[in-house]
């Protein structure tokens, strides 16, 4: 009797085991699924801690995707040919914490360009582009470890102010060279180099602003004065010429001659 009783019980472990084991082949396969198709075409997406990493490396992109993962926490863009980061590029992206885009094209950054995920990026990497300057507002209130080596920067006042507020990688802090400056003397040296010697590019950018302003006034200045000039000798012309008018007519008393030899006669 318990022979009979207990023969099924091996099979109910097998098929209860079976059965959990497709669950779980199902569930990953479902989550593989969902997490393929809301992956950038051409582009890898694997699971990080639960949340997404989009790896989007040596694809040929000439842009940032857009159809990335609402997850996505780590986004590598590294080797492509972006040459602009927009306005609100990751905005999506709320989750966002690591951002390589390193060795593309890139050449101008726009103002808002990381709007929205200032607070929860931790790595940027822009090394290896074709960056010349920011604007100031491009990396405000990011916390992320920033690297920028190996760019072409003109080193000038705004460049000063954007560095002020970063935090650079300490790794490459050196490798952010002037590739121009608005002062003769230091292309070639790390920007760092420059700044720590005292040199103070704004001080400069004032003083030419100021000389810049000094030209300008005086340029007006001097064209007020010559048109007064000018005025004045276009009215002594005309008051001359009048006066030459005034005494080109016969006076008073030879009119008055005239008049009486008129009277005498008739």
């Amino acid at each position: 009797m318990h022979f009979l009783m207990g023969t099924p019980l091996p099979r109910k472990l097998l098929i209860l085991e079976f059965y959990t084991l497709t669950r779980v082949l199902l569930f990953i396969m479902l989550l593989s699924s969902s997490l393929a198709s809301s992956c950038p075409k051409g582009c890898h997406c694997s699971e990080r801690n639960g949340l997404t990493v989009v790896q989007c490396a040596a694809r040929n992109l000439d842009s940032i995707p857009q159809d990335l993962p609402r997850d996505t926490v780590a986004l590598l863009l590294s080797s492509n040919l972006i040459r602009n980061i927009p306005n609100q590029a990751f905005k999506n992206l709320p989750r966002l914490q690591e951002l390589d885009l390193s060795r593309n094209r890139i050449e101008t950054v726009d103002a808002a360009a990381f709007q929205g995920v200032s607070d929860t990026l931790r790595t940027l990497d822009l090394s290896n582009n074709l960056i010349q300057s920011v604007p100031k507002e491009a990396f405000a209130r990011l916390h992320a470890k920033i690297r920028l080596s190996d760019n072409p920067w003109h080193c000038e006042c705004t460049l000063q102010e954007v560095l002020r507020e970063l935090q650079l990688d300490p790794e490459t802090v050196n490798e952010v060279s002037c590739h121009t400056s608005s002062l003769e003397g230091h292309a070639g040296k790390p920007v760092i180099q420059v700044l720590d010697s005292g040199i103070n590019f704004c001080n400069f950018h004032h003083k030419t602003t100021d000389v810049a302003m000094f030209v300008t006034m005086f340029g007006w200045f001097t064209m007020v004065i010559a048109y007064v000039i000018y005025y004045v000798r276009h009215n002594q012309e005309d008051a001359r010429r009048h006066l030459e008018y005034l005494k080109s007519l016969p006076s008073t008393s030879q009119i008055s001659k005239d008049f009486d030899t008129i009277s005498t006669v008739l």
